[in-house]
């Protein structure tokens, strides 16, 4: 079975710690993140969902489900969680990331052993061909290609000048092995 989400898709994928907020995914179709913990861009195509040992021993530590990123606005946990008005975050800005249907993966990408994680980004190739987490870590060549995707994201978005994300620095292998330097 292939995966639903493209192969050029870039893919955020973000930690999930109880059941409850992969419901919010599910029924409500959000995602929340808390601003002073946030990666640099959030204007991604598909979060993919790493779930914590709150899911018990047969769905810890996995990537099980995803979603398409419909976009995304600067709120307070306070407007998020209704219920929750008296939390000690409750004033804090979050992100509030609009999602598409949660749909499952073909199959669960593993964490062999625990592995810390808040967030990673990756393709959908990556996503499609990967068993375990470390598969899901973009290498070499790609990640240059990756990296300049998400400062155009970020740049896109107005959130950011150029100043703000600097070019990755090339590798001199990598340069090599694309012929841009001599061997």
């Amino acid at each position: 079975m292939n995966s639903p989400i493209p192969d050029s898709a870039l893919v955020l994928v973000a930690i999930i710690n109880t059941a409850r907020d992969l419901e919010i995914a599910r029924v409500l179709g959000w995602y929340r993140i808390p601003l002073r913990r946030a990666p640099k861009v959030i204007s991604v195509d598909y979060l993919a969902f790493y779930q914590t040992a709150a899911f018990g021993t047969t769905e810890r530590w996995k990537v099980n489900y995803a979603a398409e990123v419909k976009g995304h606005e600067l709120t307070t946990r306070r407007q998020l969680l209704k219920d929750e008005p008296d939390h000690p975050r409750a004033a804090e800005e979050y992100y509030k990331v609009q999602l598409g249907p949660l749909f499952g993966l073909p199959h669960p990408i593993e964490a062999p052993s625990w592995k810390r994680l808040t967030f990673l980004y990756t393709t959908g190739t990556h996503v499609a061909r990967a068993t375990t987490v470390n598969d899901l870590v973009v290498t070499s060549d790609e990640r240059v290609v990756l990296w300049r995707s998400l400062r155009e994201r970020a740049l896109q978005s107005g959130l950011y000048q150029p100043a703000d994300l600097p070019e990755l620095p090339l590798d001199p292998e990598i340069l090599k092995l694309l012929g841009l330097i001599g061997k």
